[in-house]
């Protein structure tokens, strides 16, 4: 039996179109990304080089995100490490839009960890 704990994060207007903000979530650093109206939830920290991601670019076309730092760049949908120097992928998470508000979901097995 899984237990599912929700989080409300902020209001969905408050992130700009194509932009990332860093969130604490019961100890897991997650970058929250928004590419109009759909929000996407990631490990924060890039797999490479210990940079946080939500720092770097949000690419609409290809619904990823850049580390500012060396160029790697993660499927916001997957969590897939795209590009070299990265080779592992982030943790996704579940997240949403609830009455306006950014919700995420842990479902109790989360550990930060790529799924």
């Amino acid at each position: 039996m899984t237990t599912e704990t929700t989080h409300v994060l902020f209001a969905f207007a408050d992130l700009a179109p194509d932009t990332a903000r860093r969130v604490e979530v019961a100890g897991h650093a997650v970058a929250v990304a928004r590419i109009g109206d759909d929000i996407y939830a990631i490990g924060d920290t890039c797999s490479h080089a210990e940079v946080s991601l939500s720092q770097g670019w949000v690419e609409p076309d290809d619904c990823t995100i850049e580390c500012e730092a060396h160029g790697a760049q993660f499927d916001l949908r997957t969590g897939e490490a795209l590009t070299l120097p990265a080779t592992r992928p982030v943790a996704t998470y579940q997240v949403g839009v609830v009455d306006g508000m950014v919700v995420l979901t842990l479902d109790g097995t989360d550990t930060g960890a790529a799924q």
